[in-house]
């Protein structure tokens, strides 16, 4: 380590406060996009007496498996209100917010090289764990209490900006979701005729096998990735072992992978040319772009999540795929030209919005890195810790 880090234990103290009274019944997990999440557990009849309690600026990782995943899980809380995790969790606090500034801190775990030094630390078991000593142990740049709050500062308009992008992006497609559902779902179809999925689109089948492909970076279009945030990943062409089809130009990407939780990418505009999807995913191209809006919010619907699950195949709940001769050949009721056209342009806009609002997101993430990158360069203090 640089001779100007300091040992994270000269700042930190381990909490082993438990929610004996029982007092705190929310329980949360840790992602590994390092933000408590709501518990998926089944907590009906389990005693949470023995369950940690978590406070306001206290940190808690989850030890385990850090080997097998590369990722400490760690996050710190910054709401008022105590939460309780797994008492396999380590909970600790900072000594003096005068020092260390726990938000500082928590960008340092956000770090791709945090994480990799922690990997380099993990323990000789199968589950990889990763000790509280070997925490104490890890060392950082302290810098003086107002440039962390500076950096903080700095990071926290570049979050912000985020996460209003997303509820933007989030309220125009309820709005558009919503105005899809009062005019095509609670409207009855007097026709009492369908067409196929296949009368709108066609599917793209144009692939790019790494190795053989010009780009050193690939925009990638992946399950994990969209499930995640809903935004692509870059990353070194070396590194995509399998083939890929080519994201092109105003399509929309439909996954094929357990319909029940539907993955549909809106691609409306012009691609990247090193733009790339996973082979689970179907790329569809509307015969008519003005039909854009209408077929994207048609493959969102409830009544098409519900006709695809109702055909999936698999052995597992987890594993379940639908074919795409399945996909193509799924009835939608056949409304006016008029009507469908009219929706689309409604609709548009706003699909054309959320696409600029993702691509900013995309921008901004780079920022929030590159900031990152930048704290280990960061004057230090230099009074001894």
């Amino acid at each position: 380590m640089k001779s100007n880090y300091k040992p994270l234990g000269n700042y930190i103290k381990q909490i082993k406060k438990k929610n004996t009274d029982g007092s705190v019944s929310v329980l949360k997990g840790i992602r590994i996009n390092k933000e408590f999440m709501e518990s998926v557990a089944n907590i009906q009849g389990t005693d949470l007496s023995r369950y940690r309690v978590v406070e306001k600026y206290q940190f808690a990782y989850n030890p385990m498996h850090v080997g097998r995943d590369e990722i400490l899980p760690i996050s710190v809380l910054l709401e008022d209100e105590p939460i309780i995790v797994s008492p396999a969790y380590v909970v600790f606090e900072i000594l003096d917010h005068n020092e260390l500034d726990p938000e500082y801190l928590m960008m340092w775990c956000r770090r791709s090289e945090f994480d990799r030094n922690v990997w380099f630390t993990t323990d000789s078991s199968v589950r990889g764990g990763f000790s509280w000593e070997s925490l104490c142990e890890l060392e950082l740049p302290i810098p003086s209490i107002e440039k962390q709050r500076e950096i903080v500062a700095e990071y926290n308009t570049i979050v912000n900006r985020i996460k209003l992008n997303e509820t933007l992006n989030q309220k125009l497609e309820d709005t558009a979701q919503a105005l899809y559902k009062h005019w095509f779902v609670d409207k009855k179809n007097t026709d009492n005729e369908n067409i196929l999925l296949s009368d709108l689109v066609f599917q793209s089948k144009e692939t790019i096998h790494p190795a053989k492909c010009k780009f050193d970076i690939l925009e990638h279009y992946s399950i994990p990735n969209y499930d995640e945030k809903g935004l692509p990943s870059f990353e070194k062409t070396k590194t995509i072992r399998s083939h890929k089809y080519k994201v092109v130009s105003n399509s929309i990407l439909l996954s094929k992978l357990n319909p029940r939780f539907p993955r549909v990418w809106n691609i409306y505009g012009i691609a990247n040319e090193n733009a790339v999807c996973s082979t689970e995913f179907l790329v569809f191209v509307p015969k008519t772009i003005d039909l854009f809006g209408f077929i994207y919010f048609v493959l969102k619907s409830n009544e098409s999540i519900e006709y695809l699950t109702s055909r999936a195949t698999g052995t597992s709940n987890s594993h379940q795929r639908i074919r795409p001769s399945e996909i193509l050949d799924m009835p939608i009721p056949c409304f006016s030209k008029e009507e469908v056209l009219s929706f689309s342009l409604k609709t548009l806009w706003m699909l054309k919005r959320i696409r600029l609002n993702l691509k900013e997101i995309v921008k901004l993430n780079e920022l929030k890195d590159l900031i990152l990158s930048k704290m280990s360069k960061v004057e230090t203090k230099t009074v001894e810790a």
